[in-house]
């Protein structure tokens, strides 16, 4: 139980939740900032309260603000999490803050820096090898978000201790010392924890005197006689409601039917319940900083659209979901936001192939480790993008296996400049044909995506065991990081530069002229798995096995003028580029998550 309060913001008694002593029902929507442009912060943050919602929750993804650990982090630009929630208050709506250090998300590594991960601590953990970076970055990430709490004038008026941890172990002194760290540093708002709705998660998961929300996508009448028995006196909170769900590459796209959502939401509302949507707007997971998922051994990455069939789609567009859930939110204001914000009309562009693979990846300066073995994407000090690896063996006449013994995620395999095939987990020999000479061998690994859930977190990249002959090991390696994803334009430039093109795959750009700017949406119809930048900014990457076929680009990244679209192609070159006025997310598949 908790004193009720006209100090902080939020407090419960009795099964009840209070605003400054008054009855209140959190009515909130998951708005990430870093899957938003900044420019359209403002206008997402406003549709939300079109969606006759009160409060906006967002994750901290610690390895976004802090990609290496000899800089400090930055709190600017697109990182910039104090202007957002300072914004979340000027459009009058509370904010609730998760800052992790663990986030899930559906993020690159569930937020960790890889940097971290990398040294092998015990994640998640009372671990000083873990918990003593976590206390440097919440010295430099809490006091920011306290200066911000309802208690000071701002809009935050909860935090998040941890994120699930139930779901991932049962460290309680974990986070006993996390919320310590959260109040050491000037947190006084409401604290919570959120984990599935089974006994299992929650005894891993909860503290004794933080309030316990949960997370689901279904059966709210279970989950509120669960935690009723479990903790009586507390309000019933669900801190993530899935009425939608995120997509893999190569599935389907996951949608949830109207009806199914609205229904659930009406049985978390009832007898005085609250509420955050999972997801209220989505986004896009810009550059390369989706995450992925293992499932039975098998990496599943996630797609750069974070669409989530949520209520306000990817665009800002508002959907049939975010008429039916304003209704039952009981939202009874104007909606002041176009329905469909504008959109450039359709055109299709020459695609122009400028350079080889290979050869725009030499173009661009970049350390060199030499050694006997390959050295993973970490020894590099690499998160994302690729490594090009390059050997000279010798290869005897006649035919011959070369086996790459364990490889993450994807090799393109390449002798004397051309393609031998595809390398991966599952598929991890090629047939070599030799004839007594030396080759040069160049192995293009690239990282599809860091697992953001369950053990896999914090799992290396690269070749990270022997490349073989037949028996005998390649040795005499140098390895060469391609941070695509720290690209600058000068760099992106000297890459399409590097021509003449003469292969199927590498290089290629497109131009097209712009009035006035508006959203778009791009698709290349011919190309096979690659990545795009639209005026030296990635946007993300894309394949043609779906089931996202078009990638969303958002006004703020175009200008009056020229505007210049670049692709890294990996297999084979279409002729074109394509804007699109609609969205292409792929086939779609019913899906409703459940706890057993």
């Amino acid at each position: 139980m908790t004193e009720l309060s006209t100090t902080h913001a939020l407090t419960w008694d009795g099964g009840r939740l209070y605003r400054y002593g008054v009855p209140h029902r959190v009515l909130s929507g998951s708005l990430h900032y870093f899957r938003v442009h900044p420019g359209l912060w403002r206008d997402r943050i406003r549709r939300l309260a079109d969606l006759g919602l009160n409060t906006v929750d967002t994750y901290v993804p610690w390895n976004f603000h802090q990609p290496r650990e000899d800089e400090e982090p930055r709190f600017d630009g697109w990182r910039d999490v104090e202007g957002f929630l300072r914004t979340v208050a000027e459009e009058g709506l509370d904010a609730v803050v998760r800052p992790g250090p663990y986030i899930c998300a559906e993020w690159s590594n569930g937020g960790l820096p890889c940097w971290l991960t990398a040294r092998e601590p015990a994640l998640r953990s009372t671990d000083p090898a873990f918990l003593t970076p976590v206390g440097r970055w919440f010295d430099r990430l809490i006091p920011r978000l306290a200066a911000l709490q309802a208690c000071a004038g701002g809009p935050v008026v909860a935090v998040q201790v941890e994120n699930e941890f139930g779901s991932y172990g049962d460290d309680l002194a974990y986070l006993r010392r996390l919320r310590r760290g959260l109040t050491e540093r000037g947190v006084r708002e409401l604290l919570f924890t959120a984990d599935g709705p089974t006994d299992l998660m929650l005894d891993g998961g909860t503290l004794p005197g933080t309030l316990t929300a949960v997370t689901l996508g279904s059966r709210p009448e279970a989950a509120r006689r669960l935690l009723a028995a479990r903790r009586p006196d507390e309000p019933f909170v669900v801190a993530e409601f899935w009425n939608g769900w995120f997509d893999h590459w190569d599935g389907r796209h996951h949608v949830r039917e109207v009806e199914s959502a609205v229904g659930t939401l009406r049985g978390i509302l009832s007898d005085g319940g609250s509420v955050s949507l999972y997801m209220a707007h989505g986004g896009t997971n810009f550059g390369l900083w989706a995450g992925a998922n293992e499932e039975e051994g098998r990496l599943r990455p996630v797609v750069t659209s974070y669409d989530c069939d949520a209520p306000i789609a990817e665009d800002g567009s508002l959907t049939a979901k975010f008429f039916a859930l304003r209704e039952a939110l009981g939202a009874r204001g104007p909606v002041r936001s176009r329905v469909r914000p504008p959109r450039l009309p359709a055109a299709r562009l020459p695609l122009v192939h400028r350079a080889d693979l290979l050869t725009g990846l030499r173009a661009v300066a970049a350390p060199v480790r030499t050694g006997p073995r390959p050295a993973s994407f970490e020894r590099l000090g690499l998160d994302a993008g690729m490594v090009r690896y390059t050997a000279h063996p010798r290869i005897p006449a006649g035919e011959h296996r070369l086996v790459l013994k364990d490889v993450r995620d994807r090799a393109l395999v390449l002798v004397d400049g051309a393609l031998l095939g595809v390398a991966d987990p599952g598929s991890p020999e090629l047939p070599l044909r030799g004839t007594g000479a030396v080759v040069r061998l160049d192995v293009l690994v690239e990282n599809l995506g860091r697992v953001n859930y369950g053990p896999g977190i914090g799992g290396h990249k690269g070749l990270l065991g022997p490349v073989l002959v037949d028996r005998r090991l390649v040795q005499g390696w140098d390895s060469v990081p391609v941070a695509l994803q720290e690209w600058t334009c000068a760099e992106l430039a000297d890459a399409v530069a590097a021509g003449p093109a003469r292969t199927g795959a590498g290089f290629a750009t497109a131009v097209f002229s712009v009035g006035t700017p508006a959203d778009t949406f791009l698709a290349l119809p011919g190309s096979c798995r690659g990545l795009v930048w639209v005026n030296g900014f990635l946007l993300g990457r894309y394949r043609e096995t779906g089931p996202q076929l078009t990638l969303y680009c958002p006004a703020p990244l175009l200008r009056t003028g020229d505007n210049t679209v670049t692709v890294l192609e990996l297999e084979r070159l279409g002729t074109a580029v394509e804007l699109r006025e609609e969205a292409e997310l792929g086939p779609p598949e019913e899906y409703v998550e459940e706890f057993d």
